[in-house]
């Protein structure tokens, strides 16, 4: 029986407008992001998917767009499971800095190893932002330890993976139908995983706002198709 799961990126958010490193900064969705959620919702209404449950991060950019899909799609009483290991990957000390002000200072090639490195770590954060983060009441549970200071996608992949294997892919064995809203480098971290892309590729794949991408899995998770809504 094929299985099929449903990866979402959030909307535009106030800072990708502001053109910020974001990462883990919970900022909202922009009139635009709010716009593209509604769209992939009509989209998948449109194409006549079911979800039998959904996840998403913990920060609002990525739940709304969650609430906006099944919103939109008429599935709102769809069970939806939040985990911090969905969040966008962890930008360091770059989250809240202008990306052209940061590319004039330190330089373009610098800059562009930071964002598209798989195994580089940006500039980490010092002790006192983390000490901040450690202490916000979504991460205040975590040990120590598994807050981070910063994350290339080789890291963001790590701290995904054991919730996909945990509980995405146990969903999709069971034979349910998944959404996952969530981030630009989270989902292309599973998408790394699903689809057994290799260090150097998946730095050339871009999933885009507003349009689901859509897998077709077969019982051992192994892709049969892949497209875009």
């Amino acid at each position: 029986m094929t299985k099929k799961l449903v990866f979402v990126r959030h909307g535009q958010s106030e800072w990708n407008l502001a053109n910020k490193f974001t990462g883990w900064v919970d900022v909202d969705l922009s009139d635009k992001g709010v716009e593209e959620a509604i769209s992939a919702g009509n989209k998948i209404k449109e194409a006549g998917i079911e979800f039998d449950v959904a996840y998403t991060s913990v920060l609002k950019r990525a739940i709304k767009t969650c609430n906006y899909v099944l919103e939109y799609s008429n599935q709102m009483w769809v069970p939806v499971y939040k985990s911090w290991r969905l969040n966008e990957r962890h930008y360091g000390a770059l989250q809240g800095l202008n990306k052209k002000e940061t590319a004039d200072k330190y330089g373009d090639e610098q800059v562009h190893i930071w964002r598209r490195s798989y195994d580089i770590l940006p500039p980490l954060l010092d002790d006192n932002d983390h000490d901040k983060l450690s202490n916000q009441r979504e991460y205040r549970y975590l040990p120590e330890e598994l807050v981070p200071r910063g994350e290339n996608l080789k890291v963001t992949l790590e701290r995904c993976l054991p919730y996909y294997e945990d509980h995405i892919a146990k969903d999709l064995l069971e034979g349910k139908t998944v959404l996952v809203a969530a981030h630009g480098n989270s989902l292309r971290a599973m998408a790394k995983h699903i689809e057994g892309i290799s260090d150097d590729d998946i730095m050339d794949l871009e999933i885009p706002t507003g349009s689901p991408l859509v897998y077709e899995l077969d019982d051992n998770l192994k892709v049969i198709k892949k497209y875009y809504l």
